[in-house]
Parts: C-alpha cells; sequence; structure tokens
C-alpha cells in the first residue's frame, strides 16, 4: 500500500482524525500525520511542518473548507495521487485546484472506505 496522510490529525481521541489514523495502521496501511499540534497517536508523530512529507499517495482531509486556503499550494505541492474530501471538508472551488494540478479528488469517509474495503 502507498503512504496516506492524514492532514488535520488531532491528538482527541473522539476525533475522526485520530480514529482514522488508528484504522489505517490497523489496515496496514503506511500513515503519516500533520496538524497544529505536534505528539504522537499510535506510534505515528503528528508534525506540524509540512516539508516534512514526501511521497505521498493520499491525503485525507480533516480541516474544514475556511482553513483550507492556506493549504492550497503546499498540499498541490506535495504531489498527492488523490485527496479525500471527508464529511464536513467539501469544497468545490478546492477540487478544481486540484483537478488542474492532474490531482483526483474524491468526496467520500475514509472510515467508511477502509471498512468496505474501498481504500
Amino acid at each position: 500500500m502507498k503512504k496516506t496522510l492524514v492532514f488535520g490529525a488531532s491528538l482527541k481521541p473522539n476525533r475522526y482524525s485520530n480514529l482514522v489514523v488508528n484504522r489505517l495502521l490497523a489496515h496496514a496501511i503506511e500513515t503519516e500525520a500533520f496538524g497544529l499540534r505536534a505528539g504522537e497517536i499510535s506510534g505515528i508523530q503528528i508534525k506540524t511542518n509540512l516539508e516534512d512529507f514526501q511521497n505521498l499517495d493520499t491525503i485525507t482531509l480533516y480541516i474544514n473548507p475556511r482553513r483550507q486556503p492556506a493549504y492550497y499550494d503546499l498540499i498541490i505541492g506535495l504531489g498527492p495521487r488523490r485527496v479525500i474530501f471527508n464529511p464536513g471538508t467539501e469544497n468545490p472551488a478546492f477540487y478544481s485546484l486540484l483537478e488542474q494540478a492532474g490531482i483526483k479528488v474524491e468526496v467520500a469517509c475514509t472510515l467508511v472506505l477502509l471498512a468496505t474495503d474501498q481504500y
């Protein structure tokens, strides 16, 4: 499996971004995490600097659309194959930018994709 970046990872165990880190690990998917606060989820370091990431297949988003514009160029610059927009992160303006850069857009729930073997 190729590497996934959980973008907007939270240290709070009840947050979906935290749950998805654990589910990705349970599916033996190489996982990295980016968040506003450094920390650790099940041995995965949450990094606060996007320059620490390379060779990503998928970025799964967990930040709301109002905060996304500050990261448009950085996410595109990471060159993932796809970006998953989880519920609450939908952003048609960003979809267009990603598609223009040749990055696949998926509007889906990463937890559901994993649970149904569609990831």
